[in-house]
């Protein structure tokens, strides 16, 4: 367990299965805590794998001005600003070669590569979908060749469960020097250059704002946020999460449709 801090300045909270319950929205009384901290001396920093279009509408319901993680931690954006200020994608030819090692062996596999903050396929296929596929449409259809061109920040293998675990170990096997796989759902891999995570931009974020760990409050259900978790002074791990995440908890909220994000501020008094 962690270190408890004197008092608590910062607090990063993951959405999908966290701060989002499971229609995905923000309980009311949850919302209206959390805007109150910014007066009370508390930032409050969303640390997510989504891109920012698909923060936007909780950030504005937060009324937040910090800087956010997105793509699990491959972008640091300032959404005031509209601006990035720390990006670190995968190159576009290691892209290309783990998309044809993957489609060799399962043709049918769905790729999407999110570039800053746009979304480029080269099939516009429903079946298989991400949160923010459910929110957007494709910015960019186009050949895979174009799409690997630039930088990705984040690539995207979707499919049959089977179908993604094979192609997680075709990519850890081959490409495991410049890639880091994230998979919290069966039927999507995650794929970020190798120095990507939540804990690195949390870590970026502390440091703009002159926080120190020890007053950090990080929220997460996933293994993704193991690392943030590790990180902060106190570490909370929802009632919903996977094993790996309480067994890195200092506390076990509530699940994400019970309020536990708003129990867990009660409970470690923040803003107090």
């Amino acid at each position: 367990m962690n270190a408890r801090p004197s008092k608590i300045r910062l607090v990063a909270i993951d959405l999908d299965g966290t701060l989002l319950d499971d229609r995905k929205q923000v309980a009311p009384a949850t919302a209206e805590a959390l805007r109150s901290l910014h007066g009370k001396g508390v930032r409050v920093v969303i640390a997510s794998a989504r891109p920012p279009r698909s923060v936007r509408p909780i950030y504005k319901t937060l009324e937040l001005d910090t800087w956010q993680v997105n793509y699990n931690g491959a972008l640091i954006w300032d959404e005031p600003a509209k601006l990035a200020v720390f990006h670190l994608p995968i190159d576009g030819l290691i892209v290309k070669q783990m998309i044809d090692t993957c489609r060799r062996h399962h043709a049918d596999v769905l790729v999407s590569c999110e570039i800053m903050d746009r979304w480029h396929t080269d099939n516009l296929d429903n079946t298989y979908t991400t949160e923010t596929g459910k929110l957007f449409k494709p910015d960019v259809i186009c050949s895979i060749e174009e799409m690997c061109r630039q930088p990705v920040t984040k690539l995207m293998l979707l499919g049959k469960y089977e179908i993604i675990q094979s192609v997680d170990l075709h990519i850890k096997s081959d490409f495991a020097e410049h890639v880091v796989t994230v998979s919290t759902d069966r039927e999507l891999l995650q794929v970020m250059d190798h120095r990507v995570s939540k804990s690195a931009a949390l870590k970026r974020i502390c440091e703009h704002y002159g926080v120190a760990r020890n007053e950090v409050m990080a929220i997460g259900d996933a293994p993704n946020d193991v690392g943030m978790l590790q990180f902060a002074g106190v570490a909370v791990a929802m009632e919903n999460a996977y094993p790996i995440v309480k067994q890195n908890a200092d506390w076990i909220a509530p699940s994400n449709n019970a309020g536990g994000v708003l129990e867990a501020l009660k409970h470690f008094r923040v803003g107090e």
